[in-house]
């Protein structure tokens, strides 16, 4: 069976190399007589695989001394409770800049556990860019702000980074959901107080979530926070108090030892950089399709777009499909089509969209 080009906004496309080393370990892992699934997480074969892959990922994003790496379970929705739950502190009140879906769902969740002030949204303007910082309205004291870097549902990411010492708050600690951009871009750690993401958009399967979180922030849980969400305690027990996703720590550091191979970040960036233009100037010069997100905002992962005849929105999906590209429908609450162009996503796979679109508006216009 040949593989498809899978545009997926998560789980999403794997590196094929990593796959098939997966594969070749499934039931033997380095002459172990096992399996990584089958391995005690204490045993010193993956205690092994999750030093590396926690070395590997400090590498890439050159992450502070000073900043913990938490390998953790729930996702990002579960972290929209844990962040609240770990950050506030005695303080009363958390901001969050609100621009698309996700960090939408993220402020809703947050009022569970204190006071929201939307410090700055995009809705009125339909989640279609990012608010300029200088125009963010931050509380007196609050115990973080929230950023969604990328929002994989609106295809918006920030142009910029959120650096609040620029507008006299420096004080204050940025928390950012990287899930659907993380290692796809250069990233400037020290500009953050805690950085999160779900894996299965561009770093393994579902079931993994990295927190990447400055010591000054770890012991500040309220007294009802889960033991096994306290990011001191996860933290003290390098990640161990429970079991961990061993197999998505496993599938992870594969992931980060082929971005090594690839150049690093900074190598990917580049490619991410090509195949984005490549898509964004087709849609820019056709006039059968629409991407009605802000040129300074566009999101290099997750390309929204538009048929402009949305009557022929179930033909593209089908031809599409038939022709090897799948999962190119958008997500249910804004329609149109998306494709998903994660790190693993080839510049070929980009073309063969291209390629596509560009024929079934010649033959459909």
């Amino acid at each position: 069976m040949s593989r498809v080009w899978n545009f997926s906004a998560g789980p999403a496309v794997l590196p094929e190399e990593v796959l098939r080393q997966a594969a070749e370990e499934m039931l033997d892992w380095h002459g172990s007589g096992m399996g990584v699934m089958e391995m005690s997480h204490r045993g010193k074969e993956f205690t092994a695989i999750a030093a590396q892959a926690e070395a590997d990922l400090r590498e890439l994003l050159s992450v502070p001394a000073n900043y913990r790496i938490l390998f953790m379970q729930g996702g990002a929705i579960a972290e929209n409770a844990i962040i609240p739950m770990n950050l506030m502190g005695d303080k009363r009140v958390a901001d969050y800049v609100v621009t698309g879906a996700w960090s939408q769902k993220s402020q809703k969740e947050a009022r569970k556990y204190g006071e929201v002030n939307i410090a700055a949204s995009s809705e009125a303007g339909g989640f279609t860019s990012v608010p300029a910082m200088v125009d963010w309205k931050l509380s007196a004291d609050p115990a973080y702000v929230f950023t969604c870097t990328n929002e994989t549902i609106g295809g918006v990411e920030y142009p910029f980074e959120p650096d609040l010492a620029q507008i006299g708050r420096g004080e204050v600690a940025v928390v950012a959901d990287m899930s659907s951009h993380i290692l796809s871009r250069a990233v400037d750690v020290s500009k953050y107080g805690l950085i999160f993401g779900g894996a299965q958009k561009n770093i393994g399967p579902a079931g993994l979530t990295i927190v990447i979180v400055r010591d000054d922030l770890l012991g500040h849980a309220m007294p009802h926070c889960p033991t096994a969400f306290d990011f001191k305690t996860v933290a003290e027990h390098g990640s161990m108090y429970n079991t961990p996703p061993t197999y998505g720590i496993y599938i992870a550091g594969l992931v980060f030892q082929w971005l090594k191979r690839q150049g690093g970040v900074a190598a990917i960036e580049a490619q991410n950089i090509a195949k984005a233009k490549l898509l964004y100037d087709f849609l820019d010069g056709s006039d059968f399709y629409e991407n009605r997100v802000d040129r300074a905002c566009r999101s290099r992962m997750n390309v929204p777009f538009f048929l402009k005849d949305e009557a022929l929105n179930d033909a593209f999906l089908a031809e599409s499909k038939a022709a090897g590209l799948v999962q190119l429908k958008g997500h249910k609450s804004v329609g149109g089509m998306r494709a998903s162009i994660y790190n693993a996503m080839p510049l070929a796979g980009v073309a063969a969209l291209v390629d596509f679109m560009r024929d079934f508006a010649a033959r459909r216009g």
